[in-house]
């Protein structure tokens, strides 16, 4: 069992740069690849980046591709999503997410934390 706390989100200027954060519990944590998706206003759930359990592999949406980078602590129990360049359209809630063996794109994962909202002002 895997237990995800986000934090992090706000409201930022476009332009601006926010790091969310997403405590994980369980001893697991390390053998988990881990997800972060988003879900605006009216819109489906969509992946934005995951990353593989040892951190060597990572994969991001099109979407934030060159404006955001997803990282891992396995000692802390913790993955991070680094967001620049931030635009109207990332505003959102955001989920981490975690998974046995391989990050998907799909919503597919196997626990999910409860989301943290992110606002973009223009």
């Amino acid at each position: 069992q895997v237990q995800l706390v986000e934090s992090g989100g706000g409201l930022v200027q476009a332009g601006g740069s926010l790091r969310l954060s997403c405590a994980a519990s369980g001893r697991t944590f390390s053998r988990h690849a881990m997800g972060w998706f988003r879900q605006a206003p009216g819109k489906e759930r969509e992946f934005v980046a995951g990353i593989s359990w040892g951190g060597g592999s990572k994969l991001y949406a099109d979407s934030v591709k060159g404006r955001s980078t997803i990282s891992r602590d396995n000692a802390k129990n913790t993955v991070y999503l680094q967001m620049d360049s931030l635009k109207p359209e990332d505003t959102a809630v955001y989920y981490c997410a975690a998974r046995s063996f391989v990050v998907v794109t799909t919503p597919a994962w196997d626990y999910w934390g409860q989301g943290t909202q992110v606002t973009v002002s223009s």
